[in-house]
């Protein structure tokens, strides 16, 4: 389906995030291990915040490990909350708007899995959008509207109950159209503060994520490891797979669950959807 990355911490260089892990996200765009592809190479995007509360975006049709732009920026662009995404499209177009990540205000939110059947949800999902923001969904693919139901009911007052409200609405569309598995999800969003990760899937196993192990543990572990010791010790790392193979770094987040990133704490909750009343 797609591969992301969110990082928060101190300020890094994108070079350091994208390109120097061994399996790096841009390695991944070719070589991805745990995808429902193997190749992810229907564009890709950058978000990250800096000067201001509205985070920037960098998105590109181009493969990801085929874009000289993305280099250039990646060596002098530092951010202290990153999010990357490389796209393999379930069925929507390959254009700049449907590439990942989605930005509304000062909020950044990026998607892997789909809509099952989405053609066929589309118009009931749509019309469920509040009319205020219905005017900044730009292009056609399920995860744009995922993110604008979501802004919809509640999302930037109460993140988990919002999603959960929301998957919720998709269930109930996608059952009463007959679709027996409505959603496949891992999602990432933050206010530019605190980050949210989640993993549901209606059916079956969700797609793979995993967050880093705190990052005195890994400096004890690995006192010889450059960016390691560089790094401040509140940073973190959620992933849709590892980015190398060094024991102990990486942790599954568990089905049906949601991490949450700030000041270097990572809590994990239970993730249920909530019905219509």
């Amino acid at each position: 389906m797609c591969r992301w990355m969110v990082y928060t911490g101190s300020p890094v260089l994108l070079e350091d995030l994208l390109y120097r892990p061994k399996h790096s996200l841009i390695d991944q765009s070719l070589h991805s291990r745990l995808g429902a592809e193997t190749t992810n190479g229907d564009g890709f995007g950058v978000g990250w915040y800096g000067l201001g509360d509205d985070p920037a975006l960098f998105r590109s049709t181009e493969p990801a490990w085929n874009d000289r732009n993305l280099r250039e920026l990646s060596r002098q662009i530092t951010s202290r909350l990153v999010f990357a995404h490389i796209r393999a499209s379930s069925g929507s177009a390959i254009q700049q708007t449907n590439c990942h990540p989605f930005r509304y205000e000062n909020w950044l939110w990026m998607h892997n899995g789909l809509i099952g059947d989405f053609g066929r949800l589309k118009r009931d999902l749509v019309l469920r959008i509040d009319p205020a923001i219905y005017p900044t969904v730009e292009g056609s693919t399920d995860s744009e509207v995922f993110f604008a139901l979501a802004l919809s009911l509640g999302l930037r007052d109460d993140p988990p109950a919002a999603v959960a409200r929301t998957v919720g609405v998709i269930e109930d569309v996608g059952r009463q159209h007959g679709v027996d598995r409505p959603l496949q999800m891992t999602v990432a969003t933050s206010d530019g503060a605190t980050v949210w990760a989640f993993r549901y899937a209606s059916q079956g196993e969700p797609r793979s994520l995993y967050y880093s192990t705190d990052e005195p543990t890994l400096r004890r572990m690995y006192p010889d490891n450059e960016l390691l010791q560089h790094v401040s010790t509140d940073s973190r790392l959620v992933v849709s797979e590892p980015l190398g193979d060094l024991p102990g770094v990486w942790n599954e987040v568990p089905p049906a669950s949601f991490s949450v990133l700030r000041d270097g704490r990572d809590d994990i909750y239970d993730f249920t959807p909530t019905r219509d009343s």
